[in-house]
């Protein structure tokens, strides 16, 4: 029986609650609720738009990305370090 906790669940702000805009190689992510512009470099926008706001684990949100893009060289702990530069950013929350 496997009776390790399951990681983090990360979500994104509903719908609406981020305004997204492309600007070359940023993109410009206006968070409504703090009122903070943010610019972001792939692979933050990707990884805010798989999210939304249903939630993925680490697992499940690495899957979803190998996916939708070629990922040669993703890692499970390169991911976690972008999720956690968006966490603190407050862009994306964990439970």
């Amino acid at each position: 029986m496997d009776t390790a906790a399951p990681g983090p669940i990360y979500r994104a702000d509903p719908p609406g609650g981020l305004v997204v805009v492309p600007l070359d190689a940023f993109t410009a992510v206006y968070h409504r609720r703090s009122g903070m512009t943010h610019l972001l470099t792939e692979p933050a926008p990707q990884i805010l738009a798989i999210l939304g706001d249903a939630g993925l684990s680490l697992g499940a949100l690495l899957d979803r990305l190998a996916d939708d893009y070629d990922l040669a060289d993703a890692t499970a702990s390169a991911l976690a370090a972008r999720l956690d530069e968006l966490v603190a950013a407050g862009l994306v929350a964990t439970s």
